[in-house]
């Protein structure tokens, strides 16, 4: 909350002007690089970034945007570093595709003397990024688990479903895992779904195969919980009593809300922590304010008596 409270002033500074905004002329170009719209959350970053810098264009106008996306790490890293090469950037507002791949690129950019601002996957290096914005990943999982454990007081077998395999991943799954010990939890397996509908719906099809009788799924993102439930339905079976996605998609939160026994909770992580790291950039390009560290943002649990504070029908997520 201390960094929170930090950056939420920096931005009412940046909001009211500062000198340094009034008096610069030289023009500073700031990159973003994410994934592109390749499942429901993503689709949402998309929009709030995209959003966002075009407001800051108008803004800003002693700055520059360059916004790509990428359908794979491979692209990723070769639209980084045409952003170094082409448009010489002051700073990059990137969130990873995958951690492994995308940690040298981004070094090179930190070397280079530009300011790097990581949001939502971190880099498998420690210390690369000034500022890093992301949501409370092991937060995230151990809301999760503790809903699961509260939710199962006799303990169950139950499947579990990861995400594309990142250090935000490794955080969710291994507090979620703290969070169950000692329940009477048993995870009969775990597999990567990869945050994509239709290969956690294969998974869950291989699961539903491999086990007679499946209590619970922790589906830990709502794309997931999407394929998951296909599956279950496809093969007509009723032993499964319910499914935790999370992310806060606009239809689960909705399924929640109105009382649906198979989604009967959620777990916030919001897409337009992309915005909140474009604009903390800005900030920190046309001003004195301090806006290097970490900012945090809070995973709550969704259930239907609180679902309807969650709910945005205009998102795109």
């Amino acid at each position: 909350m201390k960094y929170s409270r930090i950056l939420a002033a920096s931005l009412v500074t940046a909001a009211l002007g500062t000198g340094a905004v009034a008096q610069s002329d030289e023009v500073k170009v700031i990159g973003v690089s994410i994934p592109a719209a390749t499942h429901g959350w993503a689709g949402g970053m998309n929009f709030h970034a995209q959003a966002t810098v075009e407001r800051l264009e108008k803004v800003y106008p002693q700055l520059d945007f360059v916004l790509a996306t990428a359908s794979d790490p491979g692209k990723q890293v070769n639209d980084i570093e045409d952003m170094m090469a082409t448009r010489n950037i002051d700073a990059l507002v990137v969130l990873p595709f995958e951690s492994d791949p995308l940690t040298p690129p981004v070094q090179a950019v930190a070397d280079s003397g530009a300011w790097v601002t990581v949001v939502d996957r971190g880099l498998s290096v420690e210390g690369i990024e000034d500022l890093y914005v992301a949501g409370d990943n092991p937060g995230f999982g151990k809301v999760s688990g503790e809903y699961m454990a509260s939710k199962m007081p006799e303990g169950g077998d139950i499947v579990v479903f990861r995400g594309i395999p990142t250090t935000i991943d490794n955080e969710r799954v291994d507090a979620f895992t703290a969070a169950i010990e000692g329940s009477g939890i048993n995870v009969l397996d775990m597999e990567h779904g990869n945050w994509n509908r239709d290969d956690s719906f294969n998974v869950m099809q291989d699961f539903l195969s491999k086990y007679d009788k499946i209590d619970a799924v922790w589906a830990s993102d709502d794309d997931m919980a999407i394929g998951v439930l296909a599956a279950i339905e496809a093969a007509g079976r009723d032993d499964i009593q319910f499914v935790l996605g999370g992310a806060g998609m606009k239809e689960m939160i909705l399924r929640t809300a109105e009382g649906d026994p198979m989604i009967p909770a959620n777990v916030t992580y919001p897409p337009s922590m992309i915005a909140t790291a474009i604009e903390l950039t800005a900030v920190g390009l046309t001003s004195n304010a301090p806006v290097s560290g970490t900012f945090v943002i809070g995973s709550v649990l969704v259930t239907p008596e609180n679902a309807k504070s969650f709910y945005y029908p205009d998102s795109p997520f």
